[in-house]
């Protein structure tokens, strides 16, 4: 468990309306964080989580941006301080994967992929790396992709941006560990998620195959380990990718 002091530590989880963000969010109010809720567009869905997050007994708040953009960071930092004075768990979650031939890609496409999969973590690592510095402990935990990392056919942005999200939690973990901070990178292999897109859908049902254990991963095991990493038992584990996937190839 981790244990908050007081006050209790606060949690900010990117693109967590739905799937994945939203289970990190529940793990982390499960352990007594507070918690912030973030999404680009479905603010329903934000509040949805938050209630279910209050229902633990921890404060959490929705703020609605683009962590993709300098300042929508700025203004979400803003409210947060606002609200509970920082952010001691940052857990970059948010992510486009648009799929298309790297030759047909326009540049203002590569880079609005780079923007959310790369950039964000840039802009909310230095937001809220200085308030950790300051209470002398934190924890910063990126979210990358056993595909992406693997290399993607037709989604090359998403693939450079996710190892460029590795190199960068290898960087800020050497950077910020005497300062009590860890930084650490999950890689999700297929994980069962709510789709609006049927086709998504059963690429992701079809991967079962690929997988040893025999079935695909729910949104809870990325976030039970997420919650291990943020929690003072996972304190020297820093500066490391750790694959949940069930064994399939990465």
């Amino acid at each position: 468990m981790i244990t908050p002091s007081k006050p209790r530590k606060t949690a900010f989880v990117t693109g967590s309306g739905r799937n994945i963000g939203r289970a990190i969010v529940l793990e982390m109010a499960h352990r007594g964080c507070n918690v912030v809720v973030n999404g680009s567009s479905d603010e329903g869905a934000c509040e949805a989580v938050a209630e279910e997050a209050r229902s633990h007994g921890v404060g959490a708040q929705v703020t609605m941006g683009d962590v993709g953009q300098a300042d929508d960071v700025r203004r979400i930092g803003e409210m947060i301080f606002q609200e509970f004075d920082g952010v001691d768990i940052l857990v970059n979650n948010a992510a486009i994967r648009p799929e298309k031939p790297f030759l047909e890609m326009t540049a203002t496409e590569w880079h609005s992929v780079l923007d959310v999969d790369l950039h964000a973590a840039f802009y909310t690592c230095q937001t809220f790396l200085p308030s950790m510095i300051e209470n002398g402990w934190g924890r910063v935990i990126n979210i990358t992709g056993m595909n992406a990392i693997h290399g993607y056919q037709g989604r090359a942005p998403v693939s450079a941006a996710k190892h460029g999200l590795w190199g960068l939690t290898k960087a800020l973990a050497k950077e910020f560990g005497a300062g009590g901070i860890t930084v650490n990178a999950i890689s999700p292999g297929p994980i069962r998620s709510e789709h609006t897109d049927p086709e998504m859908t059963r690429h992701i049902e079809g991967q079962v195959t690929r997988i040893p254990v025999g079935h695909l991963g729910e949104p809870e095991h990325i976030a039970s380990l997420c919650g291990y990493l943020a929690s003072d038992d996972g304190g020297f584990v820093s500066g490391q990718m750790i694959g949940c996937n069930g064994a399939a190839e990465t």
